[in-house]
């Protein structure tokens, strides 16, 4: 019925009317993303109309009456069907001021219906396959980046630059040549990576170094929905990095891995907000070549050098809150590098595994991550390795029982996700510099067994990867405690006989 009485105004009435009458259907249908198959045809018609009435010089307000009903009607895919054209396309690129003419972004009554056109193609695009093609025909991407540049630098039209890098990031999404022509054609890496400087408000104090206010305002909503939609549309475009780095773009994701080390050291409007600002670094960090992610941590300024050398003795007793600073800074320090992002992604990844669901989803990313980093870079190794690793001196109780990062990983060990155990695994083996000997110390035989075995492993020795020699680590208590201690203990043999379930037993 909304639909028949909406249809007719849209037919036969004038602005005013037409703009009242989608008003209200708008404001009924706001919620909705399910429709009635019995009123499908109507749904066609009331789409073919709107598109109609989109070609007329109409208000402002009723160009953007008329996008709101038509992105609710884009939820419905058999609705697309017809009125997915390319002359409908091309008036939607009209109003959302895609075409190569439109060269200024001046009008501020405009913007509503600029937000509202890029909404109305993401649900088309996302939704028809028609409209995915004509996507290609049209070249969307290009237009998108064309848009972008002009408002890159513009504090006030966060949503315009939202919606387009959300219609960015559902194109390459959907198409592979998109993402190939976004990375070398668009310059589309330089570009995105900018406007993630732009909505940090990014002060570069060296050419990999960024100034971090920790007592400076959260990032605004607006601010942190434009930096998560950059994000995506930057892992898409990155996504096979890791096969075509060359030498002349190290530079280029040297400077995206320092905006992202920015990113994990700011926060947002609300604790999931920033959980899911940071979610999407990790996975972003993923795609950067190892060699680059040497900027995650930088030699301390003068003033933190400063700051690490003060102790906790030379304060008063009375000055509890700056002992508990001092304290902090310190354990975010390690060989004179500043560790704040390491010790971020270190958060995070305990974050993730106390959550105890969505272990591959949630927690693989930053764990291999983790892994990779700790591989490859030294420092950032031994930081992780005396946080995860530190020496042992509760010897009584079993690697897996207790609340560490330790405990809660020895327990991943034995995960009935493949994957998740694997990676969890793989990554204590790397902090125990791939030595048989050291990760016992710290697993136990029963939860290394899966790895050792993989790995060919089992009567001991060590993994292909060279890694520098530390000192010796061990404590008195696990010296005191060695020769006492069982290889394997029932518990554990039970799950060795799981994996090598050896028929003379």
């Amino acid at each position: 019925m909304d639909e028949e009485r909406a249809l007719y105004i849209v037919r036969a009435g004038e602005a005013g009317a037409i703009e009242r009458v989608l008003r209200d259907y708008s404001d009924k249908h706001r919620a909705t993303f399910k429709f009635e198959s019995t009123d499908e045809d109507k749904r066609k018609k009331l789409c073919e109309g709107i598109f109609k009435v989109l070609l007329k010089d109409i208000p402002t307000t009723c160009q953007v009456s008329c996008l709101e009903v038509l992105r609710i009607l884009s939820r419905d895919k058999k609705v697309l069907v017809p009125v997915t054209t390319k002359e409908n396309m091309q008036i939607l690129l009209r109003l959302a001021k895609l075409n190569e003419s439109d060269d200024s972004l001046e009008k501020v009554s405009e913007f509503p219906v600029i937000v509202e056109s890029l909404k109305c193609l993401c649900n088309i695009v996302f939704n028809s396959q028609m409209a995915q093609q004509l996507s290609l025909e049209l070249n969307l991407a290009a237009k998108l980046c064309n848009l972008l540049r002009k408002c890159k630098d513009r504090k006030f039209i966060n949503d315009i630059k939202c919606f387009d890098l959300r219609l960015l990031f559902v194109l390459s999404l959907l198409h592979t040549d998109i993402r190939s022509q976004l990375r070398y054609e668009l310059q589309g890496l330089p570009l995105l990576t900018q406007i993630l400087e732009s909505a940090f408000s990014i002060k570069w104090t060296d050419e990999y170094e960024s100034a971090i206010d920790h007592n400076g305002p959260p990032l605004s909503p607006q601010e942190t929905d434009c930096a998560i939609e950059a994000l995506k549309a930057l892992f898409n475009v990155t996504v096979d990095s890791w096969k075509v780095h060359k030498e002349s773009e190290s530079h280029q994701f040297r400077v995206m891995a320092a905006v992202l080390r920015h990113c994990l050291l700011i926060v947002g409007p609300t604790e999931d907000k920033t959980e899911e600002l940071h979610s999407n670094a990790v996975n972003l960090l993923s795609n950067v070549p190892v060699s680059c992610l040497d900027v995650l941590i930088c030699p301390l300024t003068h003033e933190e050098t400063a700051q690490e050398a003060t102790t906790l003795d030379e304060l008063p007793s009375d000055k509890t809150a700056e002992k508990e600073t001092v304290l902090k800074s310190n354990t975010m320090v390690y060989n004179g590098m500043n560790m704040e992002a390491i010790h971020v992604l270190l958060n995070f990844m305990e974050k993730r595994i106390d959550k105890g669901s969505s272990y591959r989803e949630g927690l693989t990313p930053v764990l291999s991550l983790l892994t990779e980093c700790s591989r490859a870079h030294r420092n950032i190794r031994k930081f992780l390795k005396d946080q995860v690793l530190p020496p042992l001196r509760d010897v009584t109780n079993r690697p897996e029982v207790g609340s560490t990062v330790r405990n809660k990983l020895v327990r991943l060990m034995t995960h009935v996700d493949l994957g998740v155990k694997q990676i969890a695994a793989e990554f204590l083996f790397v902090l125990c510099k791939e030595r048989v000997d050291s990760l016992l110390k710290y697993t136990g035989y029963g939860n290394a067994a899966g790895l050792l075995a993989a790995r060919g492993l089992l009567a001991g020795g060590r993994g292909d990867n060279w890694y520098s020699e530390d000192e010796d680590t061990d404590t008195e208590e696990y010296k005191n405690a060695k020769p006492k201690c069982s290889s394997v203990s029932y518990v554990n043999l039970k799950y060795l006989l799981k994996w090598f379930p050896w028929k003379w037993w």
